[in-house]
């Protein structure tokens, strides 16, 4: 033990002695894709990026190219090299030791605790999608996002494989809706209106206006190594390239086509806002509009109720 550890750079942790005898390996591929997508896509992002124009793209492959893409080839390095439990604070504990471990660990911790809130927070903003006479009062909000956070604590304790088959359904949902959203924007091009965001050649500058959409982009991308957290938990190593890979993959899919959809169907004013996604969808979709916008609205629904659980 004492030679692996000194070879590997640092001592065997205790949750690397431990964890691996007591956690069942249960997750595979698709259940890590469906992790990832859970804890990085919030496609609710693709409706405030278009706040930066035309530009958003520029903005999107340029986060991609620097830091989704270096930070899945590093994550995938670090996750075969040191494949236990708790990903980054196991990463920095062998790099520079048990402070800095601690304080990766708890800075990893820390805005799972924000994200919970803000998860409950985004269900409130969609059911008054549905209806703007519901919660209406501080109260009743506060209240729905204690059932948000009640609700994930009853999924997290049932057994890990029946918690995981409920998420994969969610994500396959997830997927179709995100699907929804380009297909509005398609619809409206061919029913012959125009974008309704502006495609001149001014709106793709990256300006001292919109720069800090960057930082935004950012934000919408974090989160790669968090399901590396139940790294004892998956079934084939070969499973850790292979989601960052393909949930990569679908995170730059989703994100463009989400953005795409926006940008062509949702009204300019609320581009830049969440609730833009929404709108695209009722306008691409004409007449059906209402009906499958809130088909959307219910999917997401369910994805931010299960985001928590993840």
């Amino acid at each position: 033990m004492a030679t692996t550890a000194e070879s590997s750079g640092g001592e065997v942790l205790r949750s690397e002695r431990i964890a691996g005898g007591i956690l069942p390996k249960v997750l595979n591929t698709f259940d890590m894709i469906a992790i990832f997508v859970a804890i990085v896509l919030f496609i609710s992002n693709a409706g405030v990026i278009p706040g930066a124009g035309a530009a958003a793209f520029i903005y999107w492959i340029l986060g991609f190219l620097t830091f989704l893409i270096p930070g899945a080839i590093v994550t995938g390095q670090l996750g075969l090299m040191f494949p236990g439990e708790g990903s980054i604070y196991v990463w920095t504990n062998k790099a520079f030791g048990a402070f800095l471990g601690f304080f990766a660990g708890f800075c990893a911790w820390w805005p799972g605790i924000l994200v919970m809130i803000a998860t409950g927070a985004a269900v409130v903003a969609l059911i008054q999608q549905l209806n703007s006479n519901l919660l209406t009062q501080p109260w009743q909000q506060g209240l729905m996002i204690i059932a948000v956070i009640a609700f994930s604590l009853i999924l997290s304790v049932l057994r890990f494989r029946a918690t995981q088959n409920y998420v994969n359904i969610v994500f396959v949902a997830y997927g179709g809706a995100i699907l929804l959203i380009g297909l509005a924007g398609l619809l409206w091009l061919f029913g012959g209106h125009a974008p309704q965001a502006n495609f001149s050649a001014s709106s793709w500058a990256l300006t001292k206006n919109n720069y800090t959409f960057y930082g935004l982009v950012i934000l919408a991308l974090l989160g790669i190594e968090v399901p590396l957290n139940m790294g004892v938990e998956i079934s084939n190593p070969r499973a850790i390239t292979r989601y960052l890979l393909w949930g990569s993959t679908v995170v730059i899919v989703a994100y463009l086509i989400g953005t795409f959809g926006v940008m062509m169907a949702a009204p300019t004013s609320s581009q830049g806002s969440p609730a833009a996604v929404a709108l695209a969808v009722q306008n691409g979709f004409g007449a059906a509009g209402t009906a499958v916008g809130t088909i959307v609205t219910i999917i997401f629904i369910g994805f931010f109720l299960f985001n928590t659980a993840v």
